[in-house]
């Protein structure tokens, strides 16, 4: 067959998690779980910080965001496979995989800029408090909302384009439960070569240089703080580091699974769940139950629908 680049494969099928009943059981009791508390948990976190005429500084703005991207991200691969786990045949079009690797990426990488943009505004707080309100100014936090959406769409734009230049031809199976990169890559029907690396500059890279800034951003407020006696020394702290804990869990499996050559590893697919299902349920639970002003005003709101 000629490898031109007309595209001849129109669906994939997706060879799913496990091939074990058992374990498809098991998992779809799990993420089904993960999944009724993520909508509910990223959504009451968006409608606290709205409803909250407190909850106003640049820090909830960009947390509620960030609520709403998860709560987004969710949508593209959890559904489905709740779907395909009691389906005999789990296949999905060829523009619908075109279309789920969009919006992984579009999303994902909008949400990692959101963190370094959320160092970013820890950083002035805490290192240049009295320059604080002016440089983190209204039209600021949405000019930074603006780039980080710009840069997400970007970067998903250029994944989509090499990958729609590539000619598919047949065999059709992915190995994993949606679509990405690495396997969709490996079913084409050329020299992937080139296209590898430009994807591992454009995804790995990324991924890679953000962790490493993030990293290397509170680090310097760590040590700012260590030698502070301020009462808001603990509070800095804390929230330095549920920020790192954060940046760990949904950096680690990008860089595990982007910063490589696209081979197939025994544990891509628990990092790939993991990434994709598990680390949206981390903000409400990390940012709920570690950010004091937050609770305060869901109790609030609580009480106010039940008086």
């Amino acid at each position: 067959m000629e490898n031109d680049n007309s595209t001849v494969v129109k669906e994939f099928i997706l060879l799913g998690l496990t091939q074990s009943r058992d374990i498809q059981l098991l998992v779809f009791v799990l993420v089904l779980i993960f999944y009724l508390i993520i909508l509910p948990g990223n959504f009451l976190i968006i409608l606290t910080i709205r409803s909250d005429p407190g909850l106003t500084a640049p820090l909830y703005f960009f947390l509620g965001n960030l609520a709403f991207l998860d709560a987004s991200y969710s949508f593209i691969v959890a559904p489905r496979m709740l779907v395909d786990f009691v389906s005999e045949k789990k296949i999905i079009s060829y523009r619908g995989c075109i279309t789920q690797l969009f919006f992984l990426h579009f999303l994902g990488g909008g949400e990692g800029l959101l963190l370094v943009v959320m160092a970013f505004d820890r950083y002035v707080a805490i290192c240049q408090p009295l320059h604080y309100s002016t440089v983190m100014n209204p039209r600021v936090c949405y000019a930074l909302l603006l780039a980080l959406w710009l840069g997400g769409f970007i970067h998903s734009i250029i994944q989509v384009a090499l990958i729609l230049r590539l000619p598919f031809c047949g065999p059709n199976q992915l190995d994993n439960f949606f679509c990405d990169v690495p396997q969709v890559i490996k079913l084409a029907c050329t020299d992937t070569f080139v296209v590898e690396l430009l994807m591992v500059f454009n995804s790995g890279l990324m991924t890679l240089l953000c962790f490493l800034g993030l990293l290397a951003s509170y680090a310097v407020i760590l040590c700012r703080v260590h030698g502070s006696s301020s009462e808001g020394k603990s509070k800095a702290v804390s929230t330095c580091t549920t920020h790192i804990i954060v940046i760990f869990l949904m950096f680690g499996p990008g860089i595990f699974i982007y910063t490589r050559p696209f081979r197939a590893f025994p544990a891509d697919k628990v990092v790939s769940l993991f990434h994709t299902v598990i680390f949206p349920l981390l903000n409400p639970v990390i940012y709920t139950l570690r950010n004091q002003e937050v609770k305060a005003s869901m109790r609030r709101l609580f009480n106010q629908h039940i008086a």
